[in-house]
């Protein structure tokens, strides 16, 4: 069998392409986001699970679930769940915590699962990352084919109006006694976000890239891909979305 027919080999090829291999694959990614408000974030999915009914032991994706831990809180939440991400080193730690009702597996969301799901949770703007632009519909139309009949999708990505109108440009965060120093800047159609800090004596230089895609960039993309815009909230509350202002831009989608 040649490489290019073997799953992990595509994986692989695909990840020496992508700066998001190597930067969310790294211990600092994990300390420079580490005060993320993850009460927050379990309140969003009290609240998520309940705006969809969810039946009772629905089986539930997480893609792009980094070490797992909002996958473990949808499983204490009484679902089957399935974390998934590129990482391989996220997913060897989230994998400290499975069990019978909670997996997790090396994946990209570009491919669609064998496995069909009753919702697919894509959360915290992990979505536009890509250096094709085409890869963001290829990863809806993943997302439409892996859900069950009955199922729904969500993607909760940044209010890119909000964001761009309130860009910090610099500032310097210290986490772990490392200072982060971070510039953020718009061009071509992305947020950008370059990182530089020294640990240990070594000097390290990381950039993040994201497509700044706006309610309309979705709504197309999902028309194209033949997927049914059910509802859309501003903030993890489930308040209505506003333009200008809301938080968030959270899609629920078929």
């Amino acid at each position: 069998m040649s490489d290019l027919k073997n799953p992990q080999s595509e994986i692989q090829n695909r990840k020496t392409k992508n700066w998001f291999a190597s930067w969310f694959d790294t211990p600092y990614y994990h300390i420079l986001y580490k005060e993320r408000n993850y009460r927050e974030a379990q309140v969003f999915m009290d609240n998520l699970t309940h705006y969809l009914n969810l039946p009772e032991r629905a089986k539930v994706l997480d893609l792009a679930c980094g070490k797992g831990r909002h996958s473990i809180y949808l499983n204490q939440l009484g679902y089957d769940v399935v974390g998934a991400d590129l990482s391989e080193n996220s997913i060897t730690e989230a994998n400290k915590n499975q069990n019978k009702t909670l997996q997790f597996q090396v994946h990209d969301m570009r491919d669609v699962f064998e496995d069909k799901f009753d919702a697919i949770f894509n959360l915290f703007t992990s979505f536009g990352y890509f250096e094709n632009d085409d890869d963001n519909l290829t990863t809806l139309k993943a997302m439409k084919e892996s859900l069950t009949e009955h199922g729904f999708a969500v993607i909760d990505f940044m209010n890119v109006n909000q964001v761009i109108d309130n860009l910090v440009p610099e500032e310097v965060k210290t986490v772990e006694n490392i200072d982060f120093h971070i510039k953020r800047y718009v061009n071509d159609g992305h947020i950008f976000k370059e990182i530089d800090f020294e640990d240990q004596g070594e000097k390290f230089h990381f950039t993040e890239k994201v497509k700044a895609l706006t309610l309309k960039d979705f709504k197309e993309m999902m028309e194209e891909a033949g997927i049914f815009l059910l509802d859309i909230f501003g903030d993890y509350k489930l308040k209505k979305f506003h333009k200008a202002d809301s938080e968030r831009l959270i899609m629920i989608f078929k």
